[in-house]
Order: C-alpha cells, then sequence, then structure tokens
C-alpha cells in the first residue's frame, strides 16, 4: 500500500506529508529555544553587577564559525536546486561541502570548549584571585615527600593504583599561566580591562611585572599557587557562573542539533542513489525537508552568536 502525500502536496495544507511534519517540528524548536533565550535574558538581568562576563569567548572563532554555517546553508539550498535540474552529481559535491562545514562547526566549538575546560580560576585564602590556563599540578603521595608533576587536575587528592595496592595523593601546588587579582570583578569584564591596559601591556613589555589587582595587564606569567593557600578552584566549565551554565546549555544544545542534522544529511549522501534511481521526486523532498531543518539551525546560531559573544 501506498503511502500518500508522500510526493503530491495535500489538498488541505497545501504541504505533502514530511513538509507538513517538519514545519511543525521546528515550530516545537522555536518554543525550546525561545524558552532558553528569556531564561538567559532573565538570568542576565538579574545579575549583581560586575558579575556578568564580557569578553570571555572568542569573537574571532565565533566569527569563523558563523561564516561556516552560512556557506553551510548555501551549499544545501544548491543541493537540494542541483537535484531539481536532475544534477545527481552536483547534489553529491555541494552536500559533501555542507559535511564538511558541520564537521568544521563542531571541531571550532570542541576547540572552544576545550580551552574553558582548561582555563581555571583559584580563590586564595589570602583574599586574591589567580586566573588563568592550567599547566600543572604537583602532588606528594602518602608516606612520602617527593612531588610528582602531573599535566591533568585530579582535585585536591585522588588514589591510584601502583602494584597491588592503592595510593592515595594529596595536592601540593597548582601552576597556572595567568595573573592574579585582588578583586574578582576584575576578571569578568575583559572589554574594559584591555581598554585599561597600559601601552607597555598591549606591546607584550614587561611581561612579568603586572601588579595584583589590575586585570588590564593582558600579558600573563606562569604562576604556582600552594595548595595550603587555595580555598577553591575550578576550571570555567557549566558548573563556573551562571554564564557559563547558560553558555554551554545553549552551545550545547545547538551543537546536538548540528551533529543530529548532519548524520541525517550524511545518511542521504551515503545511500541516498538508490531512492534517486527509484523515486527522484521523493528524495528530493527529502532533501529539501533535511534543508529546512539545517536553515533553522544555521538561524539559531545566528542569534547565539551577537548574544553571546558581542553584546
Amino acid at each position: 500500500m501506498d503511502i500518500p502525500y508522500t510526493v503530491e502536496p495535500r489538498k488541505d495544507t497545501g504541504l505533502y506529508n514530511a513538509k507538513l511534519g517538519i514545519w511543525l517540528f521546528l515550530a516545537s524548536e522555536v518554543m525550546l529555544f525561545g524558552a532558553l533565550f528569556s531564561a538567559y535574558i532573565l538570568l542576565r538581568v538579574g545579575a549583581a553587577e560586575g558579575f556578568w562576563p564580557h569578553g570571555w569567548l572568542n569573537v574571532p572563532l565565533g566569527t569563523v564559525n558563523t561564516l561556516v554555517l552560512i556557506t553551510s546553508s548555501i551549499t544545501t539550498v544548491l543541493a537540494w536546486a542541483a537535484l531539481k535540474e536532475k544534477n545527481f552529481g552536483k547534489f553529491k559535491m555541494f552536500h559533501a561541502i555542507t559535511l564538511l562545514c558541520a564537521l568544521g562547526f563542531v571541531g571550532i566549538k570542541s576547540v572552544e570548549y576545550h580551552d574553558k575546560f582548561m582555563h581555571y580560576e583559584i580563590v586564595q585564602k589570602d583574599g586574591k584571585f589567580a586566573d588563568g590556563h592550567f599547566r600543572s599540578a604537583a602532588y606528594v603521595a602518602a608516606g612520602s615527600t617527593e612531588q610528582v608533576v602531573m599535566h591533568s587536575f585530579k582535585g585536591m587528592t585522588f588514589e591510584r593504583a601502583e602494584g597491588a595496592n592503592k595510593v592515595a595523593y594529596t595536592l601540593a601546588s597548582v601552576t597556572l599561566n595567568g595573573h592574579i587579582v585582588d578583586d574578582e570583578r576584575l576578571l569578568y569584564d575583559l572589554h574594559a580591562a584591555k581598554k585599561a591596559a597600559p601601552p607597555e601591556a598591549a606591546h607584550g613589555e614587561d611581561a612579568h611585572a603586572e601588579p595584583a589587582g589590575h586585570a588590564g595587564h593582558a600579558t600573563h606569567a606562569d604562576i604556582t599557587i600552594e595548595a595550603a593557600n587555595i580555598q577553591k578552584i575550578g576550571n570555567y566549565g557549566p558548573s563556573h557562573s551562571t554564564y557559563n551554565a547558560i553558555y554551554f546549555t545553549l552551545t550545547g544544545l545547538h551543537a546536538l542539533h548540528v551533529i543530529g542534522g548532519a548524520a541525517v544529511i550524511g545518511y542521504l549522501w551515503l545511500l541516498g542513489g538508490k531512492m534517486w534511481k527509484t523515486d527522484p521526486e521523493r528524495f528530493t523532498n527529502r532533501i529539501e525537508v533535511s534543508g529546512l531543518f539545517w536553515h533553522f539551525v544555521d538561524l539559531v546560531w545566528i542569534f547565539l552568536f551577537p548574544v553571546l559573544y558581542l553584546l
């Protein structure tokens, strides 16, 4: 039995079934992201003065990702147009470019995420704040005074198996490439900090002469914080702050949509030849439907980029 309205439009809606279905699905997606954007606005408006980040994200990388997604939207349309022209080879080429753009976007996003998870803030017991990228952590084994340097942070204490025994290690110190400030608010508005930086800092001079409490000096140096002076330590992951929580929620959910859309596009690119030979019009409709989803994913990023990166 043939399923009706897979190619020809329904009389009541003027759309074939798949196109009607994707528009209903996209309506639910609009409500999902609309709720998250509303949450972002409320969290930002309700944040304590001086504690909403500015300049924490890499604008050049975000710009490149924006261009990558815009390019993928164009190639998706060109792939659909190629099928309308009965040119399957050109379709394969344009859809391959779309897939490469999707992989490029996810790759760039993973670089940004990695940077956040390697960026640490240490609240010191003396009231100061150390901030920078993780370099190493020194640990001391129970019953020993010799320090073991590791290039990943394993917490204040951890255990690992050594032979038949489990050996407990305690943190001795952490080394970051960064700086120390007296007021945590100096770590939040990096745009203002850069404007306040003196000319010699902008030109990379006197890299080790940064006075404590002035985040405007953008030059960083390796600093070692003893464990005895650490009150709290954590990276810039979702648990770091309200901003990071909503940033990872919005961009993470968007990245999942990119991966899901790329999976569908990849499936149609790899295995679509059979349907193209037997039912080309239905296959063309599938490409149109997947393209509508892809355009929605791109549109969400067009809103995410200025909201998160520029404002």
